[in-house]
């Protein structure tokens, strides 16, 4: 299952439990993927969008829900602060997902042969 259908099933589940910061924040990430979509396809190298490039896109939306939070800190908008929390830890829920499917399949193959320590810091690093 890519990237791409993850995302589309968790905004389904969302749609289905009702959660409208979800069902947004869903709406916006599906929103950008189309966009890079239709950029990716239109452009002098017409590629199709694959994980790669979802997972640059969220990292590129995680950061700047960051730089957004520290900015709304700062500037006392605890309103406004909120949603951008709740954007961020949906946004990189997507991430950590990844990383347990990774850290799974090394278990299986390397159970024995890997420090797994290192291994979680290295791989949360590629991921984010």
């Amino acid at each position: 299952m890519s990237l791409k259908d993850t995302i589309e099933t968790e905004y389904k589940n969302a749609l289905k439990s009702k959660d409208k910061t979800k069902i947004s924040t869903y709406r916006l990430i599906l929103s950008s993927i189309k966009d890079l979509d239709i950029s990716n396809r239109s452009g002098p190298n017409k590629k199709e969008t694959d994980d790669d490039d979802i997972k640059k896109l969220l990292k590129k939306m995680v950061k700047q829900r960051a730089e957004s939070i520290e900015i709304y800190k700062k500037n006392n908008r605890n309103d406004l602060l909120e949603i951008e929390q709740n954007e961020y830890e949906i946004i990189t829920n997507n991430s950590i997902k990844d990383m347990g499917k990774v850290m799974g399949a090394l278990k299986q193959q390397y159970s024995d042969d890997i420090d797994f320590a290192k291994a979680g810091a290295l791989l949360k690093q590629l991921l984010n």
